[in-house]
């Protein structure tokens, strides 16, 4: 088996674990939305990550054929072509509670591209550079298809974050950092203490995929010791330059395309301003009151809040 192989398999057999009840009921209700048009539906996050959809929001991607097949009216469509990916908002009863979700819907062209080194920023490569699990496909060939696409997002991940790294690196520097960048290229400051619970939950799994990913990279890493964690790099100094200056210009670009993203989800998100406030609360700790005049009016008071959560240092 060659190393590509090697690592499209280990994430398929992570990709395909069983999904609780509550996420199936999601998946099928995002089906029912758009019939006919979705070829996947990927599921990621928090939740994922602890087993439990209870108390918080299930994160879910749906990966249609074309824009145009997912929704009825064209606005829609030409709105998740412009800046993709469109978010809505869902909950479904299950036994004796509801479960919530917000989910993404994107087409596999765009997909295909944001996993690549061809899309310049994180936002999707950073996210699917982590566990992700397939909760529904259309057919055998949707799901190679997947996992193949997850593999390039481990590996632009890799390609991106080591040049920015020391030398000598451990495991847990490249993915804890690694992750900590791309989410500053967005409205996210996650708490450190946070990023290492992340870490900690997915040891096995990074430490895998990192070794399986090692000879596919266009430069040389190589562990230092067989059973250890520990990596040695030879990167040029001038790709080490150009790799962090990227990596700024990224959270200068990433940071106002959120702006853009969350001013499109006041309109595709039910309770969108609610939703972004409990959101910015939980990642940064950072509590913003919204007065009822501007709730009245989406798009200024994102403006507003944006602006505030800046001086209170909710991201830099």
């Amino acid at each position: 088996m060659n190393p590509l192989e090697r690592l499209r398999e280990i994430l398929r057999e992570s990709a395909l674990r069983p999904a609780p009840e509550a996420v199936r009921a999601l998946a099928e209700r995002v089906l029912a939305l758009h019939p006919g048009s979705v070829d996947a539906v990927v599921f990621y996050g928090s939740c994922l990550r602890s087993g439990d959809e209870r108390g918080g929001m299930v994160d879910l991607y749906a990966l249609v054929s074309r824009y145009r097949a997912a929704y009825r009216r064209r606005i829609w469509a030409v709105l998740n072509k412009l800046l993709p990916p469109n978010v809505y908002y869902l909950e479904v009863p299950v036994a004796d509670r509801r479960v919530r979700a917000k989910y993404a819907v994107l087409s596999k062209a765009d997909f295909e591209r944001g996993v690549s080194p061809a899309w310049f920023q994180s936002y999707l490569w950073g996210r699917f550079a982590q566990p992700a699990a397939l909760v529904y496909v259309r057919n055998p060939e949707a799901a190679d298809w997947v996992c193949g696409a997850l593999a390039r997002a481990l590996l632009t991940f890799l390609e991106r974050v080591i040049p920015c790294l020391p030398e000598r690196f451990t495991l847990r520097e490249l993915w804890v950092r690694g992750i900590a960048m791309s989410y500053r290229a967005e409205l996210r400051a996650e708490r450190p203490e946070k990023l290492a619970g992340l870490y900690e939950a997915w040891r096995a799994h990074f430490a895998a995929v990192t070794d399986a990913a090692l000879p596919l990279l266009s430069f040389p890493v190589a562990k230092r010791s067989p059973e250890g964690r520990d990596y040695e790099s030879r990167v040029p100094g001038r790709r080490r330059f150009a790799c962090r200056l990227g990596w700024k210009l990224r959270a200068l670009q990433g940071k106002g395309l959120s702006v853009l993203r969350l001013m499109k989800g006041a309109f595709t998100f039910a309770g969108g301003l609610e939703y972004i406030l409990w959101k910015i609360e939980r990642h940064t700790g950072v509590r913003v009151e919204v007065s009822p005049r501007l709730r009245r009016h989406p798009i200024l008071a994102l403006c507003v809040l944006s602006w505030r959560l800046y001086r209170r240092g909710a991201f830099r």
